[in-house]
């Protein structure tokens, strides 16, 4: 019987850098994994990948890893964000996404235990990397799934 594999997610908007890494470390992660398929933009701040890379670790003692495979295509952003879509359309998209993909082959147990999902949204509700956890909880099972907010 395997074990439970542990996920975090955590967004960050609408936090000061004090209150991010205070949430991350408090959390217990070992590895933080970046989901956003654009990690550097200047809108970013603190969070821009290499910036996150150092904080994180300094900070936090937690590794950075991007993993642009559980992040939208950016057509699937934009029809979602910039074009107002509908956000069951861009689940069950999303969704289909990550089966073609097939994440829960490429990825193993052990490299998201004690991982934290990174996106920039404030909540987990309308966001893609509570649907990366929980697509791997319907595939894998046994993921308990804490959402940093």
């Amino acid at each position: 019987m395997s074990t439970t594999v542990e996920i975090s997610t955590i967004g960050f908007t609408k936090k000061n850098a004090r209150k991010f890494f205070d949430l991350l470390k408090r959390s217990g992660a070992r590895r933080l994994i970046d989901v956003r398929l654009n990690n550097v933009s200047q809108l970013a701040g603190f969070a821009k990948k290499d910036d996150l890379a150092f904080f994180a670790k300094e900070i936090c003692n937690v590794d950075y890893v991007h993993m642009p495979m559980l992040a939208p295509t950016q057509e699937m952003l934009d029809t979602y964000k910039k074009h107002g879509g509908d956000w069951s359309e861009y689940e069950k998209r999303f969704l289909g996404l990550l089966e073609a993909r097939k994440i829960e082959d490429r990825l193993t147990r052990e490299q998201l235990d004690d991982s934290c999902l990174l996106c920039s949204e404030d909540k987990p509700h309308q966001c893609h990397r509570r649907l990366v956890a929980e697509y791997l909880n319907d595939h894998w099972g046994d993921v308990a799934i804490k959402h940093l907010v």
